[in-house]
């Protein structure tokens, strides 16, 4: 067998914009040891084809129909952890990268990267290195100062943003009363918020919470 890095790295690549999706193709299948074996223009299609292709890394744009990227790499994740994605978006919303890498994808992109810095981060994943853009870990730094909220937390978000009461999120979650007020106290300070109105209003603006 060749040795690993020796292997052609076989790459899908998931883009709503046919323009984009022939670039990359065109970059990427003129570089020594990668290969795109296949492309789908939304996330549903992405994840079909990587069930069908396995590939060794898949390149996921964010904003798609038929389920954006976000879906297309929880599902990817819940089916296989290692399954090896890549962000390439225009997005670097702070909340964007976050919610990509809790999700599973191994990277975060912006498509102005040069090919170089591509290919590198293509090798890099599929070694299982790891790799983040200077740009993109610059703001994940930034944002270590402010708190993430738990998932548990996010959870009791989601049911505040519904309108129910303390003791109907208890209900929901199977947990006390005391303990959903406890939750929101954290919450609350995490946010910087007085109120359940506000923390629903900043919950939304950064993408915790979606009507």
């Amino acid at each position: 067998a060749l040795p690993r890095h020796a292997e052609t790295i076989r790459v899908l690549i998931a883009d709503d914009q046919s323009l984009i999706r022939r670039g990359l193709i065109a970059i990427l299948n003129m570089e020594d040891g990668i290969e795109v074996v296949g492309e789908a223009c939304n996330g549903k299609e992405a994840v079909e084809l990587w069930r069908e292709l396995r590939p060794d890394v898949v390149l996921m744009d964010l904003r798609m129909p038929e389920h954006g990227g976000l879906e297309a790499i929880r599902k990817l994740h819940t089916e296989d952890p290692k399954a090896a994605v890549i962000v390439l978006t225009t997005f670097d919303h702070d909340e964007d990268v976050y919610a990509c890498l809790r999700a599973g994808a191994k990277s975060y992109l912006l498509k102005d990267v040069q090919p170089e810095e591509l290919f590198h981060c293509i090798r890099a994943i599929h070694a299982d290195e790891g790799y983040l853009q200077a740009k993109i870990a610059a703001k994940l730094v930034q944002r270590v100062g402010d708190e993430m909220p738990t998932d548990r937390e996010i959870q009791i978000l989601q049911l505040l943003a519904q309108g129910k009461s303390n003791k109907a999120i208890g209900q929901v979650l199977h947990i006390s009363e005391s303990t959903v007020k406890s939750h929101l106290k954290s919450l609350f300070s995490k946010l910087d918020v007085t109120s359940r109105a506000e923390a629903i209003a900043l919950a939304a603006k950064r993408g915790f919470v979606h009507f």
